[in-house]
């Protein structure tokens, strides 16, 4: 757990990825045959096959693009005022409810800085009855670095990027963190192909981005690689949870990797799927299958981009989710992995 706690409390929103890419190339070394980063800065790593059989190879491999995408949402700066409070710009889509007394880092050229995010106007002693009953839209939110203007303008840009700081903790059977959306699949592609020993397919790796904001990343990867397959791999909606009907849960926690037959932008290639629940059956990992009424993933790009492709996506159930306290069960983390390497060793 480790290397996914080092992933949720490294910065990284869309447009702004590139540290937890170079955290990602660390950890990658010496498990890809080639690796490079494209323009848009997705970092794409190429492993091809491999078999212990005799002779030679096919001169085809089918090729497989997964894709784990390294952006989480936050914010960046767009506006400080005389009093050196700033203003910030939604990269992302947040719940306003969760945004309340809350710190933040502000990360800027000569270095990060806390500060404190808040919505304006008045504390909970003089307001009134209708300031009480609102929820604040990001508009209204201002962080304050507790420095005079003249240091904060001096410090900080139109432009640098602010995330949310909490903690990585686990809770009785799960972890709970900030951004498990999307760092949870960078581990779980990480783990599943360090365990995979023989593959007959081509693996095209990528840590895409700007995920949040549009997908965007996975569909310039996708056309470059142009694999016959692809596979996002994500969190999904776990809503089993006081207050919501069970017909609307989505996933269940503790159930096993979410295998998405359709969300708002992408609907599952069927024989994906099903080889998907073969694999599970084989080797006895947990799953369910899943329908999310909203929202989209990687999936949806890489299925357009170019002449097209199959495609479907693996999901790690979350509560939560879009939250400081995302929370998945270790079973459910577990089964994406290891369900994730039982299909990438019979794939061909």
């Amino acid at each position: 757990m480790k290397l996914l706690e080092a992933f949720t409390q490294t910065p990284g929103i869309a447009g702004r990825e590139h540290r937890v890419r170079d955290l990602i190339a660390k950890e990658i070394d010496g498990l890809f045959d080639d690796i490079s980063i494209d323009p848009m800065g997705t970092m794409v790593g190429v492993r091809r096959p491999r078999t212990a059989r005799a002779g030679k190879p096919r001169k085809r491999p089918l090729k497989i693009m997964l894709a784990a995408h390294m952006d989480q949402i936050g914010f960046m700066v767009r506006h400080i005022d005389d009093k050196g409070f700033l203003r910030v710009n939604a990269v992302g889509g947040f719940d306003t409810r969760n945004l309340f007394a809350r710190l933040v880092t502000v990360c800027t050229e000569a270095g990060d800085l806390v500060g404190v995010l808040n919505p304006g106007g008045r504390p909970v002693h003089i307001a009134s009855e209708e300031d009480r009953r609102k929820v604040p839209d990001i508009a209204d939110l201002t962080v304050d670095l507790g420095m005079a203007a003249a240091a904060v303008k001096k410090r900080v840009k139109i432009g640098d990027m602010v995330v949310i700081r909490a903690a990585f903790q686990r809770v009785g059977r799960t972890v709970v963190a900030q951004a498990l959306d999307n760092r949870v699949a960078c581990w779980i592609v990480i783990r599943a192909l360090q365990q995979l020993k023989r593959h007959a397919c081509e693996i095209h790796c990528a840590f895409t981005v700007q995920e949040e904001v549009g997908c965007r990343g996975a569909g310039t990867a996708a056309f470059a690689g142009d694999p016959d397959i692809a596979i996002a791999i994500d969190t999904t909606l776990c809503v089993d949870t006081p207050g919501v009907p069970d017909e609307q849960s989505v996933t269940h926690q503790g159930k096993g990797a979410a295998l998405t037959v359709m969300d708002m932008a992408s609907i599952a290639d069927l024989d994906l799927l099903e080889a998907f629940e073969t694999a599970a059956r084989k080797k006895k990992i947990p799953c369910q299958r899943s329908i999310l009424p909203r929202g989209g993933t990687d999936a949806a790009t890489m299925q357009r981009a170019g002449a097209g492709r199959r495609t479907m996506t693996l999901s790690c159930p979350t509560r939560y989710i879009h939250t400081i306290t995302e929370m998945i069960h270790l079973d459910d983390l577990h089964a994406c992995r290891d369900l994730l390497a039982a299909y990438l060793a019979q794939a061909k």
